[in-house]
């Protein structure tokens, strides 16, 4: 494994509102992470900066050493947390979108999922569910060969059932020197896939470590210990 994502200082306010402060993190490739915290920790601030949608008030993140910016956008696959694509556009559109704008995109790969999870292609997105919308949404991210994806509540709309079908075919079967980072509230649902873990709250890392070591300490699972460090 190598470092694969590195922050140092990182911070980020919105005028008199810090929303990340002096973040401290690297992430090793070939993992999967769940990044933890309850509404407003700085959890999608962290993730957008990462994907270089948002530029850090003070500190650095890298991606395999390049600081983030016009260099690293091709190695970073990022998800959003809402639906981007217009909604009049048809689902098969949106492949040959992603056939044309990234050159590590494998359609074949995104085709097989697709008809796996019974997306209809030849379907608008303003005729689909928000829980398809969100299956082809996850699919096209997962389907390009990145060595980072960031994914921002990525099984939140899905039904159970395609929960489980994204978490053990799509997760667990990225590329061996790929890290995903993984936004989430539904903690219980991810936890089996989970190799680490990052929390956030009001903006800071207050606790980073293995899933494995994570369970040993607490004697209990990665829920409960969420439960348990941002209890009411």
């Amino acid at each position: 494994m190598q470092n694969l994502v590195t922050c140092r200082g990182l911070c980020k306010s919105y005028g008199n509102t810090e929303a990340l402060s002096n973040v401290d993190i690297t992430l090793q490739s070939g993992r999967i992470i769940g990044l933890l915290g309850p509404n407003g920790s700085g959890k999608t601030t962290l993730i957008k900066l990462l994907a270089g949608l948002l530029t850090p008030t003070s500190g650095v993140a890298s991606v395999l050493g390049h600081c983030v910016g016009e260099s690293t956008k091709a190695m970073v696959s990022y998800l959003p947390e809402r639906t981007y694509f217009d909604r009049a556009m048809k689902v098969e559109e949106c492949i040959e979108l992603f056939s044309d704008f990234y050159d590590d995109f494998d359609e074949q790969r995104a085709r097989s999922l697709m008809a796996r999870l019974a997306v209809p292609t030849d379907a608008q997105f303003r005729t689909l569910s928000k829980g398809t919308c969100e299956k082809v949404q996850l699919i096209l991210v997962m389907s390009r060969r990145a060595k980072l994806y960031l994914l921002d509540e990525p099984i939140g709309g899905v039904d159970p059932a395609a929960r489980d079908f994204i978490l053990e075919t799509i997760l667990s079967n990225q590329n061996y020197d790929s890290t995903i980072l993984i936004s989430t509230h539904l903690i219980h649902d991810i936890e089996s896939v989970l190799d680490e873990a990052v929390f956030l709250q009001s903006g800071h890392v207050v606790m980073h470590d293995t899933a494995d070591n994570l369970r040993s300490k607490y004697g209990k699972s990665i829920d409960d210990v969420f439960r348990e460090v941002f209890r009411c």
